[in-house]
């Protein structure tokens, strides 16, 4: 599976107050904080559901996979969303090790295993 998702009892914003302070202890800074449904309505959409993504970065582990390969740019920052499914709110990400195993390097493969496994964390303590 390329994603990690899971439910919350929180609203949007109770979670995303979450996620962020569990980040910073982890290293990882949110870098952007994009209302999509705004920015959606804004250009006259009519889109009413929560939907926000998050680019998140830790800077020395962003500086290592870069050096192993600049094509790893391709998938930074990470990205996790915060939206409402129904009456749900649920917080999810595209895996690390997914996006990196289009690279084919067991070395980066093992890095990605090491971010998105305290990604995961992150969003587990914000549940």
């Amino acid at each position: 599976m390329f994603d990690y998702t899971v439910k919350t009892e929180k609203s949007p914003e109770k979670a995303i107050f979450s996620l962020e302070e569990n980040l910073k202890s982890e290293g990882f800074g949110v870098l952007w904080n994009f209302d999509l449904t705004a920015k959606l309505q804004e250009k006259g959409q009519d889109f009413n559901t929560p939907f926000t993504v998050l680019e998140v970065c830790n800077p020395a582990e962003a500086q290592r996979v870069l050096s192993k390969n600049l094509l790893v740019g391709y998938f930074l920052p990470c990205k996790i969303v915060v939206y409402k499914d129904g009456d749900e709110t649920k917080i999810g990400m595209p895996k690390p090790t997914a996006m990196i195993n289009m690279i084919r390097n067991e070395e980066l493969q093992t890095i990605a295993k090491d971010i998105e496994e305290r990604l995961i964390n992150c969003i587990d303590q914000s549940v």
